[in-house]
């Protein structure tokens, strides 16, 4: 028995799995975010172990048998976030998240110490990655650096908590802007550019790999075995690959989660920051990959259901799909809620309606934002063509899965098939626990990491996919036309 923890922005979610790769149980607790200034993200990390404890509770009671035959923990999170212990591992202020956009002025000062901080990394330098996060910190909250003894990412504080182990592993490494990618190692000319050293940093492992086991106390408390091994684990997007088995050159994947991910597996390390595309190590050995990320993908239409007056997001989407398509001349949406990185790497850029008449009805406003992601996703798959790989199959997971209609608008603007996967809405928690059991059982990648089973193919609308051809081609005149004019705060 495996569990995959995966530590989300909007919470924490718990799936229990068997020996036969079938899930057995899931739990999920919420978090919330808080913004208290305009471009701030954070959350206290404390709600991160709080909600993962509810979570397992949960387990306990009603699968108290399974757990008692644990075998391993997975870890799969919310990347970048940077939470920032002292001396004694106590947590110095809230963690700044991934969507966080104070650091702009810090990504230009860190370009200025590392020119070759692009040839290092293979990425550009963006205020959502951990490095600039600490630039930003040392110059407005000095206290508080001049207390900073560790640096761990989201999900490798509550590895901390599990196992008392300072470690991470590749592919959330990877995104802090501190990593050699292709030497998938700590660069210390990174770390010296932000005021740090390597013994800020966690242990390095691949995600396949043990990194310690459960304690004692909780392996009691909880009712698990004391040998359980904490997997090194991956970032949220690393994870969902490997749930569902995205992990050979050609494979892709589609996330719809709160942010919107296009991910794209290698052998190879293969950059192109010029166009904001990440180039990441993968979470298991010898494995790259490739991600475009807009930083609202479902969370822009929960947004719309909420501001347009809708029951949710289930009835807005019925709504709309019950509405038709609509027209060319239809209104546009721009959906930079939280600013954007691939490809305009714009902390500044904000959420725009364009368009809009007497007639606009919820529906339009609805379709414009399925429309307005799905032509974000099209920017970034541009992007990571540019980068030279090829795209064979494309996956779809997350929350945003569950809506074949939308389905339909987001293979038609990327024009190629999407095949979605039975939980594809768990994927990241499903990655982390074959990881979990990768690291228990020492089993070959091939045998575990497999590929999912398919539910279900949606093929591009040849008229729909010429009508998003033409709105794109607004749509991307529309930023053009603005972005000088988005507001830059101080």
């Amino acid at each position: 028995m495996y569990l995959g923890i995966d530590l989300g922005t909007s919470g924490v979610k718990l799936l229990l799995v068997g020996e036969d790769q079938r899930p057995i149980a899931q739990t999920s607790t919420p978090l919330e975010v808080q913004r208290p200034r305009p471009l701030w993200s954070e959350q206290d990390p404390e709600s991160w172990w709080q909600a993962t404890c509810a979570a397992i509770q949960q387990l306990r009671r009603s699968h108290p048998r399974e757990l008692a035959t644990l075998k391993g923990i997975g870890l799969s999170g919310q990347m970048h976030g940077a939470t920032l212990l002292d001396d004694r591992d106590r947590v110095l202020r809230p963690a700044i998240l991934w969507n966080d956009g104070r650091s702009a002025e810090a990504c230009a000062e860190l370009e200025r110490r590392v020119p070759a901080i692009t040839a290092i990394t293979g990425n550009a330098v963006m205020p959502g990655f951990t490095a600039p996060k600490l630039v930003w910190l040392a110059k407005h909250e000095p206290e508080t650096f001049a207390s900073v003894t560790r640096v761990l990412l989201p999900k490798d504080y509550l590895r901390l908590r599990l196992s008392g182990d300072h470690a991470s592993e590749m592919s959330d490494a990877a995104g802090t802007l501190w990593l050699d990618v292709s030497g998938r190692t700590w660069s210390e000319e990174l770390l010296e550019a932000t005021g740090l050293s390597t013994r800020a940093m966690p242990r390095l492992y691949e995600g396949s790999q043990a990194t310690g086991r459960l304690r004692a106390n909780l392996a009691e408390e909880w009712g698990m075995p004391s040998s359980v091994a904490i997997a090194g684990g991956a970032g949220d997007n690393a994870a969902g690959a490997v749930g569902v088995g995205v992990v050979e050159p050609g494979q892709a994947l589609l996330s719809l989660g709160t942010s919107g991910v296009y991910f794209t597996a290698s052998d190879a390390f293969a950059p192109n920051p010029a166009s904001g595309v990440h180039a990441f190590c993968h979470c298991l050995p010898e494995r790259w990959h490739q991600m475009s990320v807009i930083l609202s993908a479902a969370s822009c239409v929960g947004w719309v259901a909420r501001v347009s007056g809708a029951a949710d997001e289930r009835s807005l989407l019925a709504e709309i799909e019950e509405s038709g398509d609509g027209g060319t001349d239809a209104p546009l949406f721009l959906p930079y809620l939280s600013g954007e990185r691939t490809p305009h790497n714009d902390p500044h850029a904000q959420g725009v309606f364009f368009g809009l008449t007497h007639d606009t009805d919820r529906a339009d406003l609805g379709r414009a934002v399925l429309e307005g992601v799905a032509f974000a996703f099209a920017d970034g798959q541009d992007a990571l063509l540019e980068a030279g790989p090829a795209i064979e199959s494309v996956v779809v997971i997350g929350g945003g899965a569950r809506s074949r209609y939308w389905g339909r608008i987001l293979a038609s603007a990327l024009e190629r098939p999407l095949a979605y996967t039975a939980g594809g809405e768990v994927g990241p928690a499903f990655g982390a626990a074959r990881l979990a059991r990768l690291a228990a059982s020492g089993e070959p990648v091939e045998r575990v990491c497999t590929a999912a089973p398919i539910d279900d193919v949606i093929e591009p609308d040849p008229e729909l996919a010429l009508r998003c051809r033409e709105r794109r081609q607004r749509y991307r005149g529309l930023y053009e036309a603005l972005r000088e004019r988005f507001p830059r705060p101080g």
